[in-house]
C-alpha cells in the first residue's frame, strides 16, 4: 500500500457532498449501535484491490459545461476560508499533488457526482467545478489532463488531489505525493504544453495576497505583458491563505533585467534565493 497522508477532511464540500456529509453525521449522532457507517479513513485508503492498466484510460477532454453554482460559495475548513474562483482562465500554480483511491470510490463529490478512482478527475480547493487542468509532474515530465469535480486537498502546500488513475499515469502513486505544475485549460483553446523546471533558474516574487482574485489579476497582467511563466502558489499559515505570484524560473542572467522591467510597471519584485 502506498504511503498516504492522514487526517485530511472529507471531500465533497461545499455542495451536494456537503449536504450528504451533514445527513450522515446526523444519522451517526443518533445511532451508536453496530453497523453504523463510518466516514472515509485515509489510513485505509489505497489503490484498487486488483492491478489496473491505466495506460488505456484517456485524458479528460475539456468541454463547455454549466458550472455548479453551490460549489462557488465560500466555505471554511479547519478555520481556513476558501473562496472559489469564478473562472479558471489563466490559472497556474506549483505545489504538491496527492491522490485518493478506493476508500472514496463511489462516494459523492462536491457537485454530486460519484467519485470514480479510475476516471481522470481531481479535487481542487478553489477552481470552478467543473473545470479542466493539465497537471505536469515536475520530477519526471509526465503530464495528464483531468476534470475538477471535487473539493480538496486541505493541507498546506497541496494544490490538487488526483484520482488514482491520474496519479498512476503521472507516476506518483508509490510516493503518495509529488511536485506538480497545474495549468487551467479552456475548452476549445490550445492545450498548455507540459513544462519542466529549469535547472539553476531563479524566481521573482511579484506579490503576496490574501485575496485569490487579486493574485490572479496580477498574474494575468504579467501574462499580458508577455512575462512568463507565471504561477500563483498558495501557502497557508495561522489559519490564513497567502497567494504568492511568482515569475520563473528564469535564467539568473535575466533576473536583474526583469526586476527593472517589473519596477517600471509598478510591480516591485523580490528575488527568491
Amino acid at each position: 500500500m502506498p504511503r498516504r497522508d492522514t487526517g485530511r477532511p472529507w471531500r465533497g464540500v461545499p455542495g451536494f457532498g456537503c449536504a450528504a456529509l451533514i445527513l450522515v453525521l446526523a444519522v451517526l449522532a443518533g445511532c451508536a449501535g453496530p453497523g453504523a457507517r463510518r466516514g472515509p479513513d485515509y489510513r485505509q485508503d489505497g489503490p484498487p484491490l486488483r492491478p489496473v492498466d491505466v495506460s488505456n484510460i484517456p485524458d479528460a477532454v475539456p468541454r463547455d459545461e454549466p458550472l455548479c453554482r453551490p460549489c462557488l460559495r465560500p466555505y471554511t475548513i479547519d478555520g481556513v476560508e476558501y473562496r472559489p474562483l469564478a473562472s479558471a482562465a489563466g490559472y497556474q500554480a506549483r505545489g504538491t499533488a496527492s491522490w485518493y483511491g478506493r476508500e472514496f470510490h463511489g462516494r459523492p463529490t462536491a457537485n454530486g457526482e460519484r467519485y470514480d478512482m479510475l476516471a481522470m478527475t481531481a479535487a481542487h480547493p478553489t477552481l470552478p467545478i467543473p473545470s479542466y487542468v493539465r497537471v505536469t509532474h515536475l520530477g519526471n515530465g509526465r503530464s495528464v489532463v483531468v476534470r475538477i469535480n471535487d473539493r480538496g486537498p486541505f493541507r498546506r502546500g497541496r494544490v490538487i488531489d488526483l484520482s488514482y488513475a491520474a496519479a498512476a499515469k503521472l507516476g506518483l502513486v508509490g510516493d503518495g505525493s509529488g511536485p506538480v505544475l497545474v495549468q487551467a485549460l479552456v475548452p476549445g483553446g490550445t492545450p498548455a504544453p507540459p513544462q519542466r523546471a529549469m535547472t539553476g533558474g531563479v524566481y521573482l516574487q511579484v506579490g503576496a495576497f490574501g485575496d485569490a482574485d487579486a493574485a490572479q489579476r496580477v498574474a494575468s497582467r504579467l501574462r499580458a505583458e508577455a512575462l512568463t511563466p507565471v504561477q500563483v502558489q498558495v501557502e497557508r499559515s495561522g489559519g490564513r491563505s497567502l497567494h504568492k505570484v511568482r515569475l520563473g524560473p528564469v535564467a539568473p542572467s535575466m533576473a536583474d533585467q526583469l526586476t527593472a522591467r517589473l519596477a517600471a510597471l509598478g510591480l516591485p519584485a523580490l528575488r527568491l534565493p
